[in-house]
């Protein structure tokens, strides 16, 4: 080990003070355990120094985030990696619901974001946050059709149309919820042909061309650009995407550092960047 308090002597060698005389052994080790408390520890081995970048922040971060968020949290992970060399971080990305279904059943899970409040609510319920949760992004709602629209969809009303092949997120997960909420403000029955567990994967049926239009975010279409056509939702319900800290975090340092990075200005310009709405 390097650095750690001088060279160190040959085996069988006293180690010679000013006046010539062996030092005890235990007078050495207790001069190196000195040394080590007030930070000398080697840069490759011990602790960081005090105030440095990231200093305490290290090992595998695991993060549990909407599926809607895929893109943007890639982009994000490696902005946080940078400025924290020593912290790996890993994205479980799914849907909220089944996101939440893990923590409630004990999963280690450092950092839970989810889609909408309602989802994360009852995490909280059940006590397994460490702190109340912050918004960090809002999203709205689009219409995904095939690139060229060859079923000529025209909005929410066309999704009645039973002749049509329509697609949303299933009852519980937050884009489908927020869908039903939009189709029913606007008096529209969908005739609804499959219910999709995220909406990644009901984007990509539409992008396959096995559905004729599917209710997804606005920001799903973008970050798929020219593989779907988008129509808008007017007047879209708006879901917000709070983030926390899982009580019982195997990470709990970086994890807080990630909320940090998740909430503060950088982060946010990237997700409004990405389509997302400010919190």
């Amino acid at each position: 080990m390097g650095g750690g308090g001088g060279p160190t002597a040959r085996r069988g060698a006293p180690v010679r003070g000013g006046g010539g005389a062996a030092r005890p052994a235990s007078l050495v080790l207790a001069l190196v355990v000195l040394l080590q408390a007030c930070g000398g520890a080697a840069p490759d081995g011990g602790q960081a120094a005090a105030g440095s970048p990231g200093a305490g922040e290290r090992g595998e971060l695991l993060v549990s985030a909407a599926a809607s968020l895929t893109d943007v949290m890639a982009e994000l992970e490696e902005r946080f990696e940078a400025a924290n060399p020593q912290v790996d971080v890993v994205l479980n990305l799914g849907g909220s619901s089944a996101l939440r279904d893990q923590v409630l059943a004990g999963a280690p899970v450092d950092v839970l974001a989810t889609a909408n409040p309602a989802t994360m609510d009852e995490v909280v319920a059940a006590g397994l946050v460490d702190d109340e949760p912050t918004v960090f992004a809002t999203n709205s709602l689009a219409i995904a059709v095939p690139s060229g629209n060859p079923a000529g969809v025209e909005g929410l009303a066309s999704l009645a149309d039973p002749s049509l092949l329509v697609g949303l997120c299933a009852v519980g997960v937050p884009c489908g919820d927020l869908a039903r909420e939009a189709l029913d403000a606007a008096g529209v029955t969908a005739a609804v042909d499959t219910e999709e567990p995220d909406v990644r994967a009901l984007l990509t049926k539409v992008a396959a061309g096995e559905l004729d239009a599917g209710v997804v975010y606005a920001t799903d279409v973008a970050a798929v650009a020219g593989a779907v056509g988008a129509l808008p939702v007017p007047g879209s319900p708006v879901t917000a995407y709070p983030v926390a800290v899982v009580v019982d975090a195997p990470n709990r340092v970086a994890a807080r550092s990630w909320v940090a990075f998740l909430t503060g200005d950088e982060a946010v310009a990237v997700l409004v960047d990405a389509g997302f709405g400010r919190p």
